[in-house]
């Protein structure tokens, strides 16, 4: 019987946290991408520009689901994509919060995803491949795309400027 290769007493690559109970932890990325595109406002539309979004982020990520847990992390991860799909936790959660804190920019939806490139709030998948090979036993391949829908609010700046130190922290440890 071989054993994975994943070590896991090292951080994961990446998380994707539904803001309660379901938590999946990739532990072999091998590939992180993040594409911003950014819409030029028309002509004349100041009043527009706060309230419009001004970017469009997809976020893609490739690695491997390894050892015996490989097929309850596939599970758990399709979970996270329906999840997303009817309304995370962390929106029920986080929007309580906000009502009671009188602040509806506090608010998040969808998927959180941690990696150390950045952090971001309310995510959604758009596409999950997963595929097995004959050449690597007990690994499933898998391909997440996310696209990121945020609510107009400052959460997603700060949680931006928090990914610098966690990035920075996980090149130092």
């Amino acid at each position: 019987m071989s054993h994975s290769f994943t070590d896991y007493n090292n951080l994961p690559s990446a998380l994707i946290w539904d803001g309660a109970l379901l938590f999946v932890p990739l532990w072999a990325v091998s590939e992180i991408s993040l594409e911003q595109s950014f819409h030029l406002p028309p002509i004349g539309s100041t009043s527009m520009r706060a309230i419009a979004p001004v970017q469009d982020t997809t976020m893609r990520l490739r690695g491997l689901l390894v050892g015996p847990e490989r097929f309850a992390w596939k599970l758990a991860l399709e979970m996270a994509a329906e999840a997303a799909q009817r309304g995370s936790a962390a929106a029920a959660i986080t929007g309580a919060i906000a009502s009671a804190a009188s602040a509806p920019g506090l608010a998040v939806g969808g998927l959180v995803v941690a990696t150390s490139m950045t952090i971001r709030t309310d995510m959604q998948v758009k596409q999950l491949t997963f595929t097995a090979t004959s050449a690597r036993r007990e690994t499933l391949d898998v391909a997440i795309s996310l696209e990121h829908l945020p609510r107009p609010s400052p959460l997603g700046k700060l949680l931006d400027v928090a990914s610098l130190g966690l990035g920075a922290l996980a090149d130092f440890t």
